[in-house]
């Protein structure tokens, strides 16, 4: 890996570390400008993707420890670079680089991934996400009830566009009138403070303050800290939710507790054909209504303290009774000890004459089609598809054998009927092979002394009436049946 240097990084007062590539090697034109050419394209996008491992890793432990590079890393960049280096294993990082998950996109090219450009990346989403923290704790602040006037404010609203659905298109304009450009508005044109003389208000006059913009937070500035602080209590939010709904709701819903999951989709079910014919008689208004009001009015404190209290004293002590209720009407009226799903599957046992009127036959393979005259394969002129071998014949996916043994399948003319097999003769008794008749072979013009019937094109050699050798093709072939059962699968958790 020569073409790359790994010891240049940028110094302090860049806001993006990176690691430079040298493109020396790369095609250029005259001038020296990149060659546009597809094919020398390509090769400056895989020298700047195929970054070595071991380059990788020197420069993270570099910036860590301030090796090398302490003359241009700052202390921020250290920071990152110890926090990435307990992340995520430098011996790991050629696998996660080369890794290609069903996430992945197909038709938009996105970068892969890179220590550099995530590092940059979280620095910019860290300085800029501040305006989301200020939402949601203002959001907080309204649901639990910090100033009383504002979340009664907030229940107006509600209220009034229950009633009046078709305000909803009013209130996006009304956020932005009210929230954003009266707020913008109040900032250039300030109101003059309180005087005791008698003055009178002519126009709002010529702005006297610069217009507010959202700025990013400084690195390394209070608001970045701020800002890093809330994003880790977010993720542990995030986290603690997901494995709440994980370890609560998923159980109900997955159908490890078959029975439960059963009967909660057997009323999801019932509910959701019921709503289907009823849902236009609701009274959707007055259910939003109470919703809206009932989720508020949980976010008060004292509300809270009493609907804890009665849940204990009310609830909780019946709690193990009503389980108990539950599950022996689900044990009694649910059952589910069905046996594995069983099938029978079959394979074609081939013979080829060997020679062309020898008697004698060749094993040829074993195949899961008939290979019967009027087959497309055969039509086509294509080889019969299977295995040489009996042992090689697997069961079909996600099945496994039951049985030890193929079984003969000694019912040979109900097989030829069921498919429609024509130009065959049938063996109703022996090894019950299904052999081809010659295609000049009419079976009105047999021998007076041939132990055979003829139905249509089929033929039925019937052993009690006599011996005799018929007119039979070049191949001929029998049916073996064995039972296969469902196989359970065992998924990695």
């Amino acid at each position: 890996m020569d073409e790359y240097t790994a010891d240049a990084l940028v110094n302090r007062d860049e806001p993006i570390p990176v690691i430079s590539v040298s493109l020396d090697n790369v095609p250029t034109k005259e001038n020296g400008t990149p060659s546009s050419d597809p094919e020398h394209q390509r090769r400056r996008d895989r020298f700047k993707r195929n970054l070595s491992v071991s380059n990788l890793k020197d420069k993270i432990h570099d910036v860590a420890t301030g090796g090398k590079s302490e003359s241009g890393a700052s202390l921020q960049d250290r920071l990152f670079a110890k926090l990435l280096q307990q992340v995520i294993p430098p011996e790991d990082a050629h696998a996660i680089l080369d890794s290609q998950d069903e996430r992945a996109t197909k038709n938009i090219t996105r970068p892969g991934f890179s220590l550099p450009l995530m590092t940059s990346n979280f620095r910019r989403f860290n300085a800029r996400i501040g305006v989301v923290f200020v939402f949601q704790n203002r959001l907080l602040r309204l649901l639990t009830w910090r100033t009383t006037s504002h979340t009664l404010s907030l229940l107006a609203v509600h209220t009034l566009i229950c009633f009046n659905p078709y305000l909803l298109a009013v209130l996006p304009i009304a956020v932005i009138l009210l929230f954003i450009m009266v707020p913008a508005f109040l900032v250039r044109h300030p109101p003059a403070p309180p005087t005791p003389l008698y003055t009178s208000s002519v126009g709002s006059g010529p702005p006297l303050a610069p217009p507010r913009t959202i700025r990013p937070a400084t690195e390394m500035s209070k608001d970045f800290f701020r800002n890093m602080r809330d994003l880790q209590n977010c993720m542990d939010d995030f986290s603690t939710g997901h494995d709440l709904v994980v370890s609560y709701v998923a159980p109900q819903v997955n159908f490890s507790n078959e029975p439960f999951s059963s009967i909660l989709f057997l009323f999801l079910f019932m509910a959701g054909c019921l709503l289907f014919l009823v849902s236009h008689l609701l009274p959707w208004r007055f259910i939003c209504l109470v919703v809206g009001w009932t989720t508020i009015a949980l976010g008060h404190p004292k509300v809270q303290e009493a609907a804890f209290r009665g849940h204990q004293e009310h609830i909780k002590p019946h709690e193990k009774t009503l389980q108990a209720w539950i599950d022996s009407w689900i044990d009694g009226d649910i059952v589910l000890d069905a046996p594995p799903e069983i099938r029978e599957v079959e394979i074609f046992e081939l013979q080829r004459r060997r020679g062309g009127s020898s008697d004698e036959w060749e094993s040829w393979m074993f195949s899961p089609s008939p290979y019967d005259p009027l087959s497309p394969a055969r039509i086509a002129g294509e080889k019969p598809n299977g295995t040489r071998f009996f042992e090689d014949v697997m069961p079909p996916k996600g099945w496994q054998w039951q049985g030890k043994k193929w079984v003969l399948d000694f019912q040979a003319q109900e097989w030829v009927e069921e498919r429609m097999v024509q130009g065959v003769e049938v063996d109703l008794e022996g090894e019950r092979w299904v052999s081809d008749l010659q295609e000049a072979t009419d079976p009105a013009e047999a021998d007076d002394g041939q132990p055979s019937k003829t139905k249509g094109k089929v033929r039925v050699k019937d052993w009690e009436e006599g011996h005799g050798v018929g007119k039979t093709g070049e191949w001929r072939r029998r049916r073996w049946v064995r039972m296969v059962q469902r196989r359970s699968i065992n998924r990695c958790t």
